[in-house]
């Protein structure tokens, strides 16, 4: 009696005809090509649904309610805080909008911030993303250049979103995108470019198709190290973008607009109420047209906020009160090596005195105290001690010992 032929259950192909079988239940076999062939079936299937769960109206989270979630996170900043908490609430809605017989669309608002370094920009955007249920990321302008140049594509802003959304497209078409350092990629020089300006105006000119909403396509692996990927089309036109940027030197824009506008003595009393040390509160759009950024790019970007400046009280609160308080973390590090760690008041009161000296903002608050601990850092887990106080003599000894002068911006 001849042997019985094994036969794939799925294509009928005998074991002669492929590789080797995978063996089931009641004999049920099948071949190593169908099984690839499942497997690819099953990965289409999966990506074409998306993660993103479906929003409910009483599931977005209030204007308010998001500004206390940041509130609990970042010290002041109450007019950014708010102007974001709209903007946010408002993306939610609209990605819930149903279409009606009322012919009116609501359109995307892209926010600007304004600020100096170390107020707190990019904090609000990175802590505004642990409350979002939709895809978000945050880019570095700086490294942008028109395509054909050394550098990143435009299009890569949006490589990123896709890693983060798993590359669910449907869920990165809903994202939000945060474009750090803005300001970097002004204009070099008052007038339109007539050569390439390849880092400057030219990077302006490819987000505007971002910013508008437009069918982007998308290197999935990040363009030019790989040109024989297949491109991934996204749609923009839902993509919320926050941009922020320091602008160092637009106060002087501002105060010149400011003082074109004073005619006469009596309009000259008014400039008494200018509060000076802090002119980003005057800023409008025609200043980041005066600092380099094209019209129709500020034109995308409707609504207009700044960061105030951080005054010595704000930064005593920023040390120790926020939930992720630069204190409270050292503290952290310390206990998991069972180490108690204590500032004494004159400590912290120090460390904020050197960071306006230094004029580095919240930012200079973390190289400080890092200054001041670094070498407990290095030496106590290896010892016996449970407890650590940081007094100020031992404070001022470490900053002086140390060449602070490399943090100092003139």
């Amino acid at each position: 009696m001849a042997k019985q032929l094994r036969r794939c259950s799925f294509c009928g192909r005998t074991e002669s005809q492929v590789d080797f079988f995978i063996m089931g239940q009641d004999n049920v076999q099948i071949c190593n090509e169908c099984a690839i062939q499942a497997a690819e079936i099953v990965k289409e299937n999966t990506e074409s649904k998306s993660k993103l769960p479906h929003l409910q109206k009483e599931d977005i989270p209030k204007p308010v309610e998001i500004k206390k979630y940041l509130d609990q996170y970042v010290i002041g900043q109450d007019e950014a805080k708010k102007f974001l908490s709209v903007a946010v609430y408002n993306h939610y809605k609209r990605l819930m909008q149903e279409k009606t017989n009322d012919d009116v669309e609501i359109e995307k608002s892209n926010i600007i911030m304004v600020g100096s370094t170390g107020t707190g920009k990019t904090l609000l955007a990175r802590t505004i993303a642990k409350k979002l249920h939709v895809p978000f990321t945050i880019v570095d302008a700086t490294v942008l250049t028109e395509a054909g140049y050394v550098g990143e594509d435009i299009e890569s802003i949006l490589t990123r979103l896709l890693q983060v959304a798993d590359y669910d497209v449907k869920a990165a078409e809903r994202g939000i995108v945060f474009i750090d350092e803005i300001d970097k990629i002004a204009r070099k020089g008052d007038n339109p470019s007539i050569t390439r300006d390849v880092s400057g105006e030219g990077v302006q000119q490819g987000l505007l198709k971002l910013l508008e909403g437009s069918v982007v396509n998308v290197p999935p692996q990040g363009g030019r190290k790989h040109p024989e990927q297949k491109m991934i089309p996204v749609n923009t036109q839902n993509i919320l973008f926050i941009c922020g940027g320091a602008f160092d030197g637009i106060e002087k824009k501002i105060a010149a607009r400011l003082n074109t506008r004073v005619v006469g003595y009596s309009a000259a009393l008014e400039t008494d109420y200018i509060d000076k040390k802090n002119m980003l509160q005057y800023i409008a759009p025609q200043d980041l047209k005066s600092f380099g950024l094209i019209p129709e790019i500020i034109g995308r970007l409707p609504i207009l906020t700044y960061l105030e400046p951080l005054d010595r009280v704000a930064l005593r609160k920023i040390l120790t009160e926020p939930k992720n308080s630069i204190t409270k973390q050292y503290v952290k590090l310390f206990k998991m090596d069972h180490i108690e760690l204590i500032f004494e008041e004159e400590v912290l009161e120090y460390i904020v005195d050197k960071a306006i000296e230094f004029k580095l903002g919240a930012r200079g608050l973390r190289s400080i105290t890092e200054t001041i601990i670094m070498d407990k850092m290095y030496e106590m887990p290896s010892k016996n001690e449970k407890k650590l106080v940081i007094n100020l003599e031992y404070a001022r000894t470490k900053i002086e010992k140390a060449n602070m002068n490399r943090l100092k911006i003139a």
